[in-house]
């Protein structure tokens, strides 16, 4: 026996009665209604409130450094407005050390990590411009009732327990009248365009950091070079001696002076052994392996050539290639952003919603004629008090928002005071490589000097002692030098941006 029927086949709950058609009626309710929504929507939007961002202007100067001599490097070419290459580790023409940066590229974790944010930072953009359109949600739900014999059944049977069978479609559509969503998704998108940036400063600095550790072992390799070769002549000059002691030419305190010379050369070499050693270990973490996987790669100083000419980008051009300032600015603007949603929460608040659906007391007659159901509501909403919460929030973004204007203020000072060092660390290297090389001559010049007296049996071994003793750290001194002049070279690409914005399928945020 079929159950009995709902009284007018709906419970109203204030809610106006689909006159009938069927199924085809409901559905032209349904479709209208959500067609309303969509519709109004565009209507229901103006200009958002709040600040548009505008990038802030970049200082007003020409050059980096103060003085006469200008940006200008003696004996380094500087082009000013020159194109800094995406690969710029190649300038230094050492095969060995492309291999190494490429390999860290691919496999380093905090690259991976920096790349995994990036697309966090985008999903959330996305997900931010959902606000921008209605939702629409479907819900079904049936139920077995008894409502009290004393109370009139909604049935019109009488019956006291009977099924109710509702399904609706429910669309609802919060106006973004003053821009507040759209300010969200700027400010979403800003911080997605922070963490792409962020992602090529972590690029730059990983290709740095492997091209330093680079040139710091071929520092270290050279040291140990240099010192083992002291101590062989050391050494020699030490038999010598002794065969000279042993007949009678000198006395036993000459030959133990050396000895004592030989034992101090010989204490260099274990910490520059460790300090190679974890220069191995640096390369292998920078390039994503385990400290007992190295490598295969090694360096000496030798294998690296100072670029010919170097590039200088303007200073007007520097804030919009370093990854660090681009950063900051987009932090701003996401800040700025944030202004726009606080006032507009302060705002009335637009709701619209529509319904449709059908009730029925059967299954099977959920498209029946007259089962339908539908409502189109709308509603507007002011906060009138709500003790200064909303207000303090619209000053907390405002101050936001000027706390990021002075880092990024900070950020591009930083950059270049970085820019200004670099270059006077190159002018001051390349008379420090001059003057070591100098140095190393001429002290090579006297060791060979002094060992022809001591073969020659004219053994002044103070002056013996002071000659090996300045061979040695004038031999350490140019090789620092010259390590320090590459590695100078290396801060300038890293201080200038590292082209990132030359590569072929360069990642810039939009």
């Amino acid at each position: 026996m079929d159950e009995p029927s709902l009284k007018g086949q709906s419970v109203r709950s204030g809610r106006a009665r689909e006159s009938g058609g069927g199924a085809p009626a409901r559905r032209r309710v349904r479709f209208w209604a959500a067609a309303w929504l969509v519709a109004v929507s565009p209507w229901l939007t103006g200009c958002a409130v709040g600040p548009d961002f505008k990038p802030p202007p970049p200082p007003a100067t020409a050059s980096y450094l103060s003085g006469p001599a200008g940006d200008r490097v003696p004996g380094h070419p500087i082009v000013r407005d020159g194109e800094i290459p995406p690969q710029w580790w190649e300038l230094f023409r050492s095969p060995a050390l492309n291999r190494v940066v490429e390999d860290g590229l691919a496999h380093n974790a905090d690259l991976v990590a920096a790349e995994a944010a990036v697309r966090v930072a985008q999903a959330n953009a996305l997900a931010q411009r959902g606000g921008l359109f209605p939702s629409v949600t479907g819900n079904f739900n049936s139920s077995r009732q008894q409502v009290a014999i004393d109370l009139s059944s909604p049935l019109e049977s009488g019956a006291n327990i009977f099924n109710l069978h509702t399904g609706q479609v429910t669309v609802s559509y919060v106006a973004d009248v003053w821009g507040g969503t759209r300010r969200q998704i700027e400010s979403a998108e800003a911080q997605a365009a922070m963490r792409a940036f962020q992602r090529e400063g972590v690029y730059l600095t990983l290709a740095s950091s492997i091209a330093l550790a680079a040139i710091e072992e071929g520092r270290l390799r050279g040291q140990i070079a240099a010192t083992s070769r002291v101590l062989g002549l050391q050494v020699e000059v030490l038999r010598l001696l002794q065969r000279q002691r042993e007949q009678g030419q000198i006395a036993q305190t000459d030959v133990a002076a050396q000895e004592t010379a030989v034992a101090q050369t010989r204490l260099l070499l274990p910490p520059l052994e460790k300090q190679l050693a974890q220069q191995r270990h640096l390369l292998s973490f920078l390039t994503g392996r385990v400290s007992s996987d190295a490598p295969k790669e090694t360096f000496d100083l030798g294998a690296f050539r100072v670029p010919r000419r170097l590039p200088l980008s303007l200073p007007a051009d520097l804030v919009r290639q370093r990854p660090d300032i681009r950063a900051a600015e987009a932090s701003l603007h996401a800040s700025s952003a944030m202004i726009g949603v606080a006032i507009a929460n302060r705002l009335p608040q637009i709701v619209l919603t529509a319904n449709a659906g059908a009730a029925a007391a059967r299954f099977a007659q959920l498209a029946a004629p007259g089962a339908g159901l539908w409502m189109i509501a709308g509603s507007a909403a002011q906060t009138i008090f709500d003790a200064g919460t909303l207000e303090n929030k619209q000053r907390a973004a405002e101050y936001e928002a000027d706390q990021a204007l002075a880092q990024y203020r900070s950020t591009v000072l930083a950059a270049f005071q970085n820019v200004a060092d670099v270059l006077r660390a190159l002018q001051a290297g390349t008379r420090a490589i001059s003057a070591a090389t100098d140095a190393e001559r001429s002290a090579a010049q006297s060791l060979a000097l002094v060992r022809k007296q001591v073969d020659q049996g004219q053994v002044s071994v103070p002056l013996l002692l002071a000659t090996q003793q300045a061979y040695l750290q004038t031999t350490l001194a140019r090789l620092d030098a010259q390590a320090a002049q590459l590695a100078n070279t290396v801060a300038l690409f890293q201080a200038l941006g590292g082209g990132w914005w030359n590569r072929d399928q360069h990642r810039q945020p939009a």
